[in-house]
């Protein structure tokens, strides 16, 4: 069983190299007036903190009293926009009724076969059950109670089933391929689904690993390899050569030495990968892994589980971990009705149940983690349901605290407005959506979402990563939720 602490020790590791973390609103000072005061009730105080903000593009918004669930303002708040991983949050909601907050994913063995004197007789099989926690610590455990159970050795096939959910080659395909905050997401994933990618200058050349590490195990993988190429640009080059992930860098990249964490395509090639050398530590000698499509009767020998549910959801919405919200997500649609045919399928389904639940009407999700552009999501649905969630209790003490800032952005942890939100960026994209709690106890919803579509539109795929404009586009984007916040805490408060 999977630990909070170890699974929060794994995705700081994991995630603490940049991409796939979700950062909170950057500094601002207070909006200038423009003929109206900002912090004034009433249409044209909102109107002055909107045009301050100087950012292209449109901004929609929405806060409403959590206890009246009266509506206390809005701007466009039915105009759909991309919500970035503010969508998790909705996604969060979908698993905690669907799934419920005691669900917890197993990852097991079975064998299609006899075992008599530590040998099986017939195929060991690991079955993905849609855990996207799973780390080579897992593995590990697991392949100690495969000998704990009295296995030694296998005389038929190693097989790996990742069926339980749709294969999906990336989350998003209008990201660049070496990005790793958009692998492929099927049944079974391994360390989020990425590689460990170091190289270290060595002569004339570079010595290069590719590993599934942890901080207690770096088994090297086949199912990935890299070709360090002399030249400049592009700086990584991908092929799907027969199940492996075959990549290429540019030398011209490298400099001395450095890592980075790269997307796998073949999840269910590489966890097969990884735990036959896990095994082989064991005494275990197993067979090279095979992905099957359909999975066999057969009887259990060992499991793993993750942590429950709401310790995974926590973990998604502060990490903003895109294959978390997609697994868990998908998992929910198969609760709900079956194995949904893709990644768009299943997110239908949640905005199907959104509509249903919420009277989220205008709520158009393709995927759910936010990282396609084309979701929509309006501001004054997200509300309404954070109304209607906030009397449930189960997800405000999952998101995260965010301060306001000072004028210099650093953040006042002792302001008497307290908000728990969470946060979406994408590239000329920027999303947040919570609670507000006012000093004098006052609590209020809200949704605040900008883009702006022509900018993102004119970005080629290569430049999805670090685009030109987009980091000085999205902090003025939080330095106008900084300013709405401002405002809600001190006009709706008292």
């Amino acid at each position: 069983m999977i630990s909070r602490r170890a699974f929060i020790s794994s995705a700081l590791a994991v995630l603490g190299s940049g991409p796939a973390l979700a950062n909170a609103p950057a500094s601002t000072p207070r909006p200038k007036m423009r003929g109206s005061n900002p912090l004034s009730p009433g249409g044209d105080g909102l109107k002055a903190v909107l045009q301050s903000a100087d950012l292209t593009g449109e901004v929609v918004c929405a806060v409403a009293d959590v206890g009246t669930g009266r509506l206390l303002e809005e701007a466009s708040g039915n105009k759909g926009l991309p919500p970035a991983s503010v969508a998790k949050v909705l996604t969060a909601l979908y698993a905690l009724n669907t799934l419920g907050e005691g669900y917890r994913f197993r990852t097991r063995l079975i064998a299609t076969g006899p075992l008599r004197n530590g040998a099986l007789d017939g195929d060991l099989v690991l079955v993905g059950g849609g855990d996207p926690t799973l780390s080579t610590d897992g593995l590990a455990t697991l392949a100690a109670r495969l000998k704990a159970a009295g296995l030694r050795e296998v005389r038929g096939r190693f097989l790996v089933w990742d069926g339980a959910l749709p294969f999906v080659r990336s989350i998003d395909p209008e990201q660049p391929d070496h990005v790793g905050y958009s692998p492929a997401v099927s049944g079974i994933a391994l360390n989020f689904n990425r590689v460990h990618f170091e190289w270290k200058r060595a002569g004339g050349s570079w010595a290069v690993t590719m590993d599934a590490r942890t901080q207690k195990y770096r088994p090297d993988v086949f199912s990935s390899k890299m070709a360090v190429v002399r030249r400049d640009l592009p700086v990584y080059t991908y092929q799907d050569k027969s199940g492996v992930d075959h990549w290429t860098v540019a030398s011209g990249a490298l400099g001395k030495g450095g890592a980075r964490w790269l997307p796998v395509r073949n999840p269910a090639l590489y966890a097969g990968d990884v735990f036959q050398t896990l095994a082989r530590s064991h005494g275990i000698a197993l067979p090279n892994p095979k992905q099957i499509g359909r999975l066999p009767a057969g009887d259990p020998l060992a499991e793993v589980q993750s942590a429950p549910l709401p310790v995974l959801l926590k973990g998604m919405l502060k990490y903003s971990n895109n294959l978390m919200a997609e697994m868990i997500g998908m998992a929910a649609s198969v609760q709900q009705g079956g194995r949904p045919s893709s990644l768009q399928d299943s997110a239908l389904r949640m905005s199907n149940w959104a509509a249903r639940t919420y009277g989220m009407q205008q709520t158009r999700l393709v995927d759910h983690s936010g990282l396609g552009e084309k979701s929509r999501l309006t501001a004054n649905d997200l509300v309404r349901a954070l109304v209607v969630a906030r009397k449930e209790g189960a997800l405000k003490p999952l998101l995260k605290q965010i301060y306001l800032q000072d004028t210099k952005g650093r953040p006042i942890k002792t302001h008497p407005v307290k908000i728990a939100a969470k946060t979406g960026t994408l590239n000329f994209v920027s999303g947040l959506g919570g609670f507000v709690t006012a000093a004098d106890g006052t609590e209020l919803a809200f949704a605040i979402f900008s883009a702006d579509m022509r900018a993102r539109s004119g970005l080629r795929r290569a430049e999805r990563e670090r685009p030109p404009g987009a980091r000085t586009w999205n902090r003025r984007a939080k330095r106008l939720q900084q300013s709405l916040l401002r405002r809600w805490g001190q006009v709706y408060g008292s």
